[in-house]
């Protein structure tokens, strides 16, 4: 047990001495979380929106696909990005294999379905009143979208804190298609495997640690978001 408290002690030590490794792991895995957050957010909200408002021929199957999709393993979606972007492949030309955007692209994929999935349940649920209220008042399709988004906001940020501590936590699609190149791809889980291998259990715990205080900062400003909301 002596290995892990030590392993604790040094890994406040490289967080309270700004150990340049271990914040470009960091800092590396902020940006990439953050900017596939985004982009699935851009395509997922309307996405979602359209798949809980609208009544289609194949919604159910479609529906289906979408939830289906929320558990795709991220080695497998490392794997299809790969082929595309590899040298072999159709995307090769443009240089992206082992690039901070093929980890970006990656994740965006692996988030969208949470946000569409979500969003879409987030507006089945919705007061059945709010379509024919709208529609009477002469609410256009921008106008509709945005109040059906703002009557679901709560949801919908909610989709947004799942999405983003999905993509925080993934290693597969880093890995694969990142290569864990250090000081350039590296992010906090694939630092953490790595570290963890090699039996540097200091860096590994001060890395899970801030893996840790980043969803714990999430949810907590999840929680007092709905308060004020709710107040």
């Amino acid at each position: 047990m002596n290995f892990i408290l030590d392993g604790f002690l040094k890994a406040f030590d490289l967080l309270w001495s700004h150990d340049l490794e271990v914040y470009a792991a960091i800092g590396t895995t902020l940006q990439v979380s953050t900017a596939s957050l985004l982009m699935s957010l851009l395509a997922g909200i309307p996405c979602g929106f359209c798949l809980g408002y609208f009544d289609f021929a194949g919604k159910r199957a479609l529906r289906l696909t979408v939830d289906t999709l929320l558990s795709l393993p991220t080695v497998f979606i490392g794997l299809v990005v790969y082929a595309f972007i590899s040298h072999r492949g159709p995307l090769g030309e443009f240089g992206l294999l082992f690039s901070l955007p093929a980890i970006i692209i990656g994740q965006t994929i692996l988030a969208l379905p949470i946000v569409t999935a979500l969003t879409a349940a987030a507006v089945e649920s919705l007061d059945r009143r709010l379509r024919p209220t709208l529609a009477a008042l002469g609410a256009g399709a921008r106008q509709t979208l945005l109040t059906t988004i703002r009557e679901a906001h709560t949801e919908i940020l909610t989709a947004a804190v799942t999405a983003y501590g999905r993509v925080m936590t993934e290693v597969g699609i880093s890995m694969m298609v990142g290569g864990n190149i250090k000081w350039h791809t590296r992010t906090i889980t694939t630092a953490i495997a790595l570290e963890t291998g090699k039996g540097e259990f200091a860096s590994g715990i001060a890395l899970g640690l801030v893996l840790l205080l980043i969803a714990l900062g999430a949810n907590f400003s999840l929680f007092f978001l709905k308060r004020r909301w709710q107040d």
